[in-house]
């Protein structure tokens, strides 16, 4: 029987040389329920690989894994939920600016049976601190009018930081290719297909290290794509698999998940701990 970690924490990173060790850190720390933390990188030459496979050599629950669907953070996230083994995929970024500690809470959540449970900035008890103004106005607007109109289950359907369940994101498939606008797309299909969504708040801290890589110019017209498919009519899933990105989505996730299970036996063999690990 093979047996899989409960929660495979999905970590984009792009050059962020050492300051990706306390982070990794921190999430090690945070999560005690058995777990992979998958550090995707898109070149064999990023700088933040000899310092995460140095945390891997301490704690094998690490693993950093190379992104074949092309360069940005879209595409980053997407390999890393399709080469998860675990049944619920946790997104959280590199920079910090997350809470570590929610990312059991949310998994939790969809153990109980949401698709997506966000970290919420904007619901009672939630924050954003720091941040450009224009970029935070049009984050809150959007989430704002996709709860209280598209009836999506989040104030924050924008935000990165989510649970997601890794059957449901195989069910949909992600068409996201360009920046990070895939966490408002699965809230979108979520919504369309009426399947349960939740949310925690949580308090977001701008960066403190580096420079943000979010360019509102470049990724607005992926984000209104689905802030626009939102609003609609009841989807069934066949409709929404049936969406020709869905179906191309999904089909690079069968080949993805067939060449990360080829490379990994032995990883398949025991559950992680947070004293064990899982290696591949």
């Amino acid at each position: 029987m093979t047996l899989v970690p409960q929660v495979s924490v999905v970590i984009p990173v792009y050059n962020e040389g050492e300051a990706i060790v306390p982070c990794l850190e921190r999430i090690l720390r945070a999560v005690l329920m058995p777990a992979e933390v998958l550090v995707v990188h898109d070149m064999a030459e990023d700088t933040t690989v000899p310092f995460a496979q140095s945390v891997a050599a301490r704690d094998p629950r690490v693993r950093t894994v190379l992104n074949t669907y092309g360069r940005g953070p879209a595409n980053a996230i997407r390999f890393g939920i399709d080469v998860a083994r675990a049944p619920v995929a946790v997104v959280t970024m590199a920079d910090g600016s997350d809470d570590p500690r929610q990312i059991e809470d949310l998994a939790r959540l969809v153990e109980r049976g949401v698709v997506v449970a966000a970290a919420s900035r904007y619901m009672p008890g939630g924050q954003q601190v720091g941040g450009p103004r224009f970029k935070r106005a049009l984050s809150r607007g959007a989430g704002r009018t996709l709860y209280m109109f598209a009836r999506v289950g989040t104030r924050d359907a924008t935000n990165s930081f989510k649970a997601y369940s890794t059957a449901f994101v195989r069910q949909v498939g992600i068409e996201s290719k360009t920046g990070f606008e895939i966490g408002i797309e699965l809230t979108a299909k979520a919504a369309r297909l009426r399947l349960p969504v939740a949310e925690i708040p949580t308090i977001w801290l701008d960066r403190q290290l580096g420079e943000s890589r979010f360019d509102v110019g470049r990724f607005l017209p992926s984000y209104l794509k689905w802030w626009r498919f939102a609003f609609g009519r009841r989807l069934t899933m066949e409709q929404v698999a049936k969406r020709p990105g869905s179906s191309a989505a999904r089909d690079d996730a069968q080949a993805a998940r067939a060449a990360s299970s080829a490379t990994s036996t032995e990883a398949r063999d025991h559950v992680p701990s947070n004293h064990e690990a899982v290696q591949s």
